[in-house]
Formats: structure tokens, sequence, C-alpha cells
């Protein structure tokens, strides 16, 4: 009996401890785990280096005439808007076939006793086909000052020019394009949002399928200098430093439906894309990035939100104007491990083609990047990072910029990741990170067995591989030679435009779908290419990646193919469009009429 007593008292005590321990845990201050250096990745036997081709990206920012320099507003006092950056956009702004190049500027805060002079604003780059860039900012009425943080392309008033939204800490902006010239007609369209909200991402789509381009404006946290101070975030040998979003309330996002005469309807809080906590009712998404992306194939454009730190939301478009987040029913909510991770730039593409759509989330340093692959109809996704040959090398890296894209024009799509810490210091309390990070390549093998994917060697990649503090991420081919080059942006600095000298010798084709009165540049459309035997599917759409947008012309790699077969054009709303005599290495025009 003593012994039994005495058992019972141990098992007792222990239980006591534990639950303290659970205790104290719960009431520590939330901060980010460091980072474990991952496993050496082994990968399968047909992966072998000799196998992985060289892929050269060149630094021409400053000899292709971009003198743009990030301005972030830190003086000191550590803001958390200070270490988001800005995004970029490739579009054709004058129309003129190639693709010019805007990138979105922050501002000194309106508290500061000195200000820059003359103040920081976006800067948009006109191309002159060779992939040479002007600065023509003033002359087209962009030289308006604001704390900028991304940016979203379309034609919204279906007038034959693009248009521009950029978002920001604060009042957000449209531009309306006047042929090659800007209007600045946020007010009169009713799409500012609030001066208190914090905006990140944005798109354009047709959430109707009317031919009127709606717009979705993802917003972060629920930010103030004042809750800043009061969280008062600090690291232990560095001091007062960047705050995590835990510790800031989350935010609704926006959705503006056209009305087709120049302004919007706000239908966030009616659409079902406003998702708040069952319990307190307060907001809960904290969104980086949005990628609309019709998953079901019904029809109708849905929206992926990649939010930091809480669940990332799936908008089903049930097509009467309403949405369904069903996140947590297809599987992109969480993680392998239903954690909630740091989300931030995402994108969609069938990158083995053939029926399993991928979705990929860059996420915070020690977290890798999700690769959510869809398996059956209706879709269920799952987390095959490590799988596809990911997982284990971007574990240590925090990604924000992310795409697929064909780098060496073999027909298979490839992955890029930008990356960067936010915090300067963080080497001095986590020695695995360092606040400037290289950008990532993930070779695309073609493997029906094994890894998709394989990490480029930066020897492989030469300026690629250089670090920077990686935020915002693009793709163009910007000298009319068949290749897509890279923009990265970095925060508090300049960006880093990279050209692809890949030498392959590879085929391409590229696609540009043109559209009668609505919905002009057919965002939503599906372009289908069949060469060699392989079937390519890509969605026009140039919102991807993280605050930044892509070029509209479709990039097709065809390899060493001799002929393409077809192609195919499933337009918005309907109706589909086959041409079976296309040439190869050129653009390729497909219009329709209404």
């Amino acid at each position: 009996m003593t012994r039994l007593l005495k058992w019972t008292f141990w098992v007792l005590a222990c239980g006591l401890v534990l639950v303290g321990l659970v205790v104290w845990l719960a009431a520590c201050p939330q901060q980010r785990a460091e980072p474990v250096a991952p496993a050496p990745l082994l990968l399968p036997q047909e992966h072998t280096a000799t196998r992985v081709p060289s892929l050269p990206f060149t630094d021409i920012t400053q000899v292709a005439g971009i003198d743009f320099v990030h301005h972030n507003g830190a003086y000191g006092d550590k803001l958390l808007p200070e270490t988001m950056g800005g995004g970029c956009a490739f579009f054709d702004f004058d129309n003129d076939g190639d693709q010019d190049l805007l990138l979105v500027n922050s501002a000194p805060w309106p508290w500061q006793q000195e200000g820059q002079v003359p103040p920081p604003t976006p800067v948009l780059y006109r191309n002159d086909g060779t992939g040479h860039f002007t600065n023509v900012t003033q002359q087209v009425g962009l030289n308006v000052s604001f704390y900028g943080m991304g940016v979203a392309v379309g034609d919204y008033d279906n007038d034959g020019w693009v248009d521009l939204f950029v978002t920001a800490v604060g009042a957000n902006h449209l531009f309306r394009n006047h042929e090659g010239t800007f209007q600045d007609v946020t007010g009169p369209a009713g799409v500012a949002g609030s001066p208190q909200q914090w905006s990140t991402s944005a798109a354009f789509l047709d959430i109707d399928n009317d031919g009127d381009l709606d717009l979705f404006v993802a917003n972060y946290v629920a930010w103030s200098r004042e809750v800043d101070f009061a969280v008062d975030y600090r690291l232990t040998g560095v001091g007062r430093a960047y705050g995590p979003p835990t510790s800031f309330p989350g935010a609704h996002a926006l959705l503006y439906r056209n009305e087709g005469n120049g302004t919007f309807v706000d239908i966030s809080a009616t659409a079902g894309i406003q998702v708040s906590h069952p319990t307190t009712g307060l907001p809960i998404g904290k969104a980086l990035g949005v990628m609309p992306i019709d998953v079901d194939r019904d029809g109708w454009i849905d929206v992926v939100v990649a939010n930091d730190t809480v669940r990332n939301f799936f908008f089903h478009n049930r097509g009467d104007g309403t949405f369904g987040e069903e996140g947590m029913q297809v599987g992109v909510a969480f993680d392998r491990n239903g954690n909630a991770t740091g989300a931030m730039g995402v994108d969609t593409a069938f990158y083995r083609n053939d029926e399993a759509l991928g979705l990929v989330i860059g996420n915070f340093a020690g977290e890798m990047t999700s690769l959510y692959v869809a398996h059956g109809v209706p879709p269920l996704f799952t987390d095959d990072a490590i799988g596809e040959g990911i997982g284990a090398a971007s574990r240590l890296m925090l990604t924000f910029g992310a795409f697929f894209f064909d780098a060496d024009l073999d027909g298979r799509l490839d992955l890029l990741h930008a990356n960067g810490h936010l915090e300067e210091e963080i080497a001095v309390v986590q020695p695995s990170q360092s606040y400037q990070q290289a950008a990532q390549l993930f070779w695309n093998t073609g493997a029906q067995a094994g890894a998709t994917f394989v990490p480029m060697p930066a020897d492989h990649t030469n300026d690629l591989a250089r670090p920077i503090v990686g935020r915002g991420a693009a793709y163009a081919d910007i000298d009319n030679d068949g290749d897509l080059d890279v923009m990265l942006t970095q925060v508090g600095g300049r960006p880093a435009l990279l050209r692809n000298d890949q030498r392959s010798g590879h085929h391409w084709v590229r696609v540009k779908v043109r559209s009668g009165h609505a919905n002009r540049d057919a965002l939503g459309a599906w372009v289908t290419v069949t060469a060699g035997g392989i079937r390519q599917r890509r969605q026009v759409m140039p919102t991807r990646s993280y605050l930044s947008q892509v070029e509209l012309p479709v990039t097709f790699g065809l390899g060493t193919a001799g002929s393409i077969e077809s192609l195919v054009v499933e337009w918005p709303g309907g109706g589909i469009t086959e041409q079976t005599s296309v040439e190869r290495d050129r653009l390729v025009v497909v219009a329709r009429g209404d």
C-alpha cells in the first residue's frame, strides 16, 4: 500500500508539473521559431547534377536604365509596414507591344519632421522593345506620393488601355489609362477603401462573367503606429524589433463589383469574403497574397488568399455573385501538419502537364514552402512540397514572391522564390538566418516518378543567386527574344532586373488573347497548346506572386517539338477558339468579337 501511495504521489506530481509547463508556454509571448538546418536534400538517382541545365540570369538593372530605389520610410522606430516592401508590374501601358514596368514605392511617414525631396512616388518605365527602359512617371501623371504596397493591372473600363490599381497603407489609388497617360479616378470610382486600412495584394477579375472587371483587394492587419508601439515587440540582444502579425488583429478583404460606368460598388459584406471568428466576431484574415483561379473548372473564377499566420482562404465562386469560404474543405487552409503558416506569395499552375493543379505558397523562415496538389473532382489538395523536391530546400528561407514559369522553354514549368528576412539584425538571435537571402530557382525535371523539382545550384543561375532582401517578383519577355526575364523587388533598396540568358535552343510560342468589347484582355481565359504530343495549359491572369503582376501574353516553351498541333482558347463565360496552323518562335494573337 505504501508503494502504491508513493507511485500515486509521483504520477500526480508529474501531472501538475506538465500542466504548469503548458500554462507557462501559453503565457509566453508569441515569437517566430528559429528554423533548424534542414537535412541534406537527397535526389532520386535519375536527377543527378549532370542533368541540371545551366540557366544563367544577368543583372541588367543599371544598364537597362532602372534607377529606382525603394523608400520604406524606416527611421528607427521599427514599424511593421517598413518590412513588407513594394510590388511590381509588367504591362504594356502604351499599346506598342513591349512590356513596360511599374515599380511601387512607399514614402516617409507623415509625422517625420524631414521628408525626402522630391517625395518618393511609384515609377513607370517605358520599354523600347530591346529591354532598355526610360522613366516616364511625370509625363504620364503617376508622380503621386503615398505609402504604396502592391499593384493590379486590368482594363476595367474596356477602352483598350490597361489601367492601374495601387494598394497602400491608407487610401488606395485607381489610375485610369487614357491613351498612355493616367488620371487618378479613385474618388469617383469609389475604391479608395478606408484611410485606416492596410491593403496589400489586389486583382482585377470578372466574378460574374458580365465582361466588366471587378476588383479584389486584400487587407493585411489592423495596424496603426500607436498599436505598434503598444505591442513593443523586442528580441533579446537586439532590442525593439519588427513585431509578428500575431500581435495585431486581422482585417477583412474588399470586393468591388464593376458597374460598367466607371464606378464600383463595395459588395464585400454580402459576397461572402469577410471571414470572422465564430466566437469574437472579429476578422480572421491577414492577407498578403491573392490568386484568382477557376479551381473546379466550372466557368466561374475563384479566389485563393494566402494569410499570414492564420488559415488560408479558398473563396469558391457560387455563380450568383457570392462566394463560399472552403479552404479547410479543399485542403489549402493549413500545412501538412495542420498548422497555419506565415504565408506570403502565391501562384497556381498545371506544372506537371497533367490534370493535377498545383498551388504554391511561400512561407516564413523555418516553414517549408507549401505546394498543394489537387486530386480528383471536386479537387482535394494535399501538400506535396517534400515529395516534389522543394520542401527541405525551402525550409530555411523566408519566401515572399513565388511563381511558376518555364525558364528554359523545355515545356515544363519551373518555380522561382524571392527570399529575404524582415529583421536586419536577425543573425544576432538566429545564427542560421540572414537578412539578405538568395532567390531560388527550382528546375522542373518532368519526372514521372520521384521529385518533380530540383533546386538549381548557385553557379547555374549566376546573378539570380545574389543575396538581396527580396519581396515582389514578376516575369516578362522584356527583349522580345522568347524567354522570360525576371524582376525582383527589394525592401529599402534597388530592385534586380534579371535578363534570362539561357541558350537551350528550345522553341517557344507566345499567345496574346483579345476579346471584343468586354473583358478586353480575356482575364481568366485558358490557353492550351499541344506540341510534340505534350499538352500544356495556362490561365491568362497577371495577378501572381506577391504584390505583383506578370505580363499578359502567355509563354509556352516547346522544347525540341517540330510543330504545334493545336492552340485552343477557352474564353471567360464560355466559347472556344481553336487554331491548328500555328508557327513556332513568335507571338500569336488570338482575337474574337463579342
